[in-house]
């Protein structure tokens, strides 16, 4: 009994589905402020100390605002998507080490199912541009999945060379065998500048935030979203971009362990340098053109991930 009601806890409380969700608002809190630091701005100041609850706050405002859904969208998936995407990004989650080396759900196949979850999100997302019917929606929806072809190959054959390395398709297990050995990122930095990479395209954000494009499309495939489900559809992108850090954190970083140590404080300070990376990225570059990233992805990111395959083939 008592076991079952500690089960519970951990799920819902910490490290589970309350700890998540605040500690995305955190995330996304800490890469607005260095995105606002590199640019010579403020960022978030007033709503709490330095501004750490205006992702809470920006939220709550979005909740209270009128929820509105087109006379000619289609109505069903307009209204399911952004619950959907805000599951697909959740879920992940709960496979990632984040307190010790062993996550709340653990299974010998649990990377292939988180890179699914994740494929599914930009497809859900183009989804809901299409249904939406709104011209800037389904131009920027179309830019999704365009560049979802452009990323999507790259990234998941650059994940496959930890697999190799660790013969394990666990991310508990990649964990364990970084504690007992060299952190993966200096095994296969190549792999890791590619995954960060696509990882940043899969996150829409600059330089390829192409399907939304504000100063073009004027938010593109998520336009016609208001109230509530814009509420979600922007908590699922706080939920992205703290998978995508945790994810690297452990699959290249160690996870929350450093040498013979595991905790959560190592965990958060990886988090932090990861997320450094990504807004620095965000702040350097400007927007890429849709055709110059698929280009790029399919002339450079592509083959530089098969040739990261097959020196860790003839490594390990």
């Amino acid at each position: 009994m008592l076991e079952s009601v500690i089960a519970l806890l951990e799920l819902f409380l910490f490290p589970g589905f309350l700890f998540l969700i605040f500690f995305s608002f955190f995330i996304e809190w800490l890469d607005r402020k260095m995105v606002a630091k590199f640019q010579n701005r403020y960022g978030p100041l007033h709503v709490g100390p330095k501004g750490i609850l205006q992702p809470f706050a920006d939220i709550l405002k979005l909740l209270s605002k009128e929820d509105i859904t087109p006379e000619s969208a289609n109505e069903i998936p307009f209204k399911l998507t952004p619950l959907l995407l805000f599951s697909f990004a959740l879920t992940p989650l709960f496979c990632i080490p984040i307190i010790s080396n062993s996550a709340l759900i653990t299974f010998p196949t649990d990377l292939v199912i988180v890179i699914f979850l994740m494929s599914c999100i930009p497809v859900l997302s183009f989804i809901a541009a299409w249904v939406s019917t709104n011209r800037f929606s389904t131009i920027g929806g179309t830019r999704l999945a365009l560049q979802m072809f452009g990323y999507e190959i790259p990234l998941v054959l650059a994940l496959v060379s930890p697999t190799i390395t660790t013969q394990t398709f666990s991310i508990s297990q990649i964990v364990e065998w970084q504690m007992g050995n060299l952190w993966l990122f200096l095994i296969q930095p190549l792999g890791f500048a590619i995954v960060i990479i696509c990882l940043l395209a899969h996150l829409q954000r600059l330089p390829f935030d192409m399907p939304e494009a504000e100063t073009e499309l004027v938010g593109g495939w998520l336009v016609e979203f208001s109230g509530k489900k814009l509420a979600l559809i922007k908590l699922t992108k706080s939920l992205e971009l703290t998978l995508a850090v945790s994810l690297i954190t452990s699959l290249y970083l160690g996870g929350p362990s450093f040498l013979v140590i595991s905790h959560p404080v190592i965990y958060f300070l990886k988090i932090i340098v990861c997320v450094f990376i990504f807004a620095n990225l965000k702040a350097l570059f400007a927007r890429f053109r849709i055709d110059q990233f698929l280009v790029g992805a399919w002339k450079y990111l592509t083959p530089l991930a098969i040739l990261q395959i097959a020196m860790t083939q003839i490594l390990s």
